[in-house]
This record gives C-alpha cells, structure tokens and sequence, in this order.
C-alpha cells in the first residue's frame, strides 16, 4: 500500500472524481460528511486539514481526510460537527493502522462518528453507539397523504398544530431549498439562542464553525450540497434547518425555530416537512446523529451503529492524551447513557443557560 498526504484545499480533478467514485460503490460511504466538499471546507477555515491518499498498483482506491496538530495528535475532520467519518475506500481494501498513522505523522487518532465497516480501526473503538436513520419513500400525493401513511400516529396531532399555525399566523408554505442567506442568518440566531437556553456549547460564537456553514450554503455539488429547508406561514420563517446532502443521504445538522411558536411544534413540523420533501427530491436515508432525543426515537426507521475511540501507535505523546481524553470521554458517556444521570445533568444544563441569558446576550452570530 503507498500512502501519499495530500493538501485538500488543491486536491486535483482526478484525485476528486476517485473520491467519489469510492463513495459511489459503497452505500455506508454515501453521507455528504465523508465527501472531498465538506473536508475541504474545513480544511478551508481550519488549520492542519489535509488527506491521506491510498494506492494499489498506482491507483487510489482509499481516502483519510484528517486535522493534525504539532503535536501530531490528529482528529477525524470536522469532529464536534461531522456525524459521520470514515476512511473512504473501494470495495475490499484493507490498510495497517500503524502504517496509516505513520505516513500521516500522527501519534494518535481521534473519532467519535466512525463508520461500523471501518475494520482495521476495531481494536481501537472503545464504544459503538447508536446513530437512528429515517428511511424516506417518495410517497404519491401531497404531504398530509403521505404524512398519514408514514405517521399514523403523529399525522392528527401535526396536521392539526400546522392548521392552527397556518391560522393564528399566515398561510403555511415549506422551502426545501430556500436561497436566501438572510434566513440562514436568522437560523444561527435561533440555533445560537437555543445553546444559550440549554446550557449547551454556543457553536455560533465560534467565527470558523459560522463560516464553515456559509461556505458550504454555496456548494452545489452532487456528493455534498448545502440545502436550507424552512417552514413559513405567511411571510415569516418559524422554524428551519440546514444540512448537507448527497445524491441519496440528507444529514439532519442545524434545527432551530422560532421560540414564540413553541406550542406549535415546529421542530416536529420542521422534520416532518423536511423528511417528505427530501423523499420526493430523491433522498432515501436522514441520518439524524448519533444522540439521545425523543424526537429521532419518534421518528427513525432503524438505527446504525458508530464507534467512537483513539487509534494510536507507540509514542508518548498518545500516552499523554490517552491519559486526558479517555477520562472525560467516559464520563461524558456514562451520563448520556444513564436517564437517572442524563435528566439532572441536562436540568443543571438548563438552569445554567438561563443564568447566562439573565447576565446578558453573547456576541451574536
């Protein structure tokens, strides 16, 4: 196997197009997370991203985008946003993870969404957890036909809410692609002010991560396009969600709504709207994330399986951060993983960004 380590911000046509037809031939390889788009979008606004070409007999059959520090402590790409990561490779490849980390100059390497299939990485998954799906059909008829079929149970209740909505407010009407940036901006209003309610790490305050979203607003590319999905009544946008989606896989990213609706439902209005119009659009899969939410147990179809862990080879520097990581990592997950722990920590969460919303606004995104 000859690696090769490549920058992604000039990775060449031909490399591209190999990239894609990897992704091609395997469906666990379709997410628009994996694509060459969003790891150069991060490599864009984010220091140390390069990828990882590998070659049998001189042609590239697998694909390792990766951020490495000077340390050479290295993350899978986007980690803390990409729900889906994987060396992505053609059918039957197989590669040495020592080998892999040594081309790349890394001591250790961390993932949190890895893909179940990525064999070689099994004896450094130190978790697998469950990731819920929605598998979408095209359905006939309009939304409220094929929301009765899909949802029996959820189909009164939603239709009756959206009803109401469309009373008390406007005319209801969904965008499944809406090109306006104006409402992308009021989305990480929403998204940034619901972080703050909940306690919860204000993505937005960071400048790279809202520039990241920008950029990836303007990709319009087969295997990753940035589509802003939002629900109107009337003129007024009550709740949205922007993602990146493949030919086949739409990933369920940014969800926000305007607050003054909470009684309507319009997170659940929002998914619901969002799942109909990507079946009719071609989309077959929503993976909604690896995490706990009453709305995906309501929603997915089945669930995959993604691991979480630290591929290292010796050197101290891996020691190091074995030593730092796996402690909070565990922790973390014995609190998601318990409701007895979950719900009190999420309650102290809660009343933490109300404290922090009464002491003031943060800088907005």
């Amino acid at each position: 196997m000859d690696i090769t380590i490549h920058g992604l911000g000039g990775l060449s046509d031909p490399l591209r197009e190999a990239w894609h037809r990897a992704m091609d031939e395997s469906p666990e390889y379709a997410n628009p997370f994996l694509a060459p788009e969003f790891a150069a979008g991060v490599a864009r606004f984010r220091g140390g991203a390069q990828v990882a070409v590998l070659r049998e007999g001189g042609r590239p059959v697998g694909f390792f985008p990766y951020e490495r520090d000077s340390f050479g402590v290295g993350r899978a790409i986007g980690l803390g946003l990409s729900d889906c990561q994987a060396l992505v490779h053609r059918p039957g490849v197989v590669w040495d993870t020592a080998e892999l980390l040594k081309a790349c100059r890394l001591a250790v390497f961390e993932f949190d969404h890895l893909v179940e299939e990525q064999k070689p990485f099994g004896a450094h998954v130190t978790g697998t957890f469950a990731s819920p799906v929605l598998d979408l059909t095209a359905g006939e008829g309009g939304y409220a036909e094929w929301l009765r079929g899909a949802y029996p149970g959820l189909a009164r209740t939603t239709l009756k809410k959206e009803r109401r909505l469309g009373r008390d407010v406007g005319e209801m009407r969904f965008v499944y692609d809406e090109r306006d940036p104006r409402v992308l901006r009021t989305l990480m209003r929403w998204k940034s002010a619901q972080y703050r309610r909940t306690g919860r790490m204000d993505r937005f305050a960071r400048p790279w991560i809202v520039d990241l979203v920008d950029h990836l607003f303007e990709v319009r590319e087969e295997h990753c396009t940035g589509v802003l999905s939002v629900l109107y009544a009337g003129d007024r946008p009550v709740a949205a969600h922007f993602g990146p989606t493949s030919r086949t896989v739409s990933a369920a990213w940014f969800t926000a709504y305007d607050p003054e609706f909470r009684y309507y439902s319009p997170g659940m209005l929002m998914h619901l709207r969002l799942a109909e119009a990507a079946g009719r659009h071609g989309v077959r899969v929503m993976d909604m994330g690896r995490g706990e939410k009453e709305y995906k147990d309501r929603l997915k179809t089945r669930e995959l399986r993604v691991g979480e862990g630290f591929a290292t080879r010796p050197h101290p520097v891996a020691a190091a951060h074995r030593m730092w990581r796996r402690p909070v990592r565990g922790l973390r997950n014995t609190v998601l993983a318990h409701p007895g722990l979950r719900e009190p920590a999420d309650r102290l969460l809660k009343a933490v960004g109300t404290l922090r919303t009464s002491v003031g606004p943060r800088r907005p995104a």
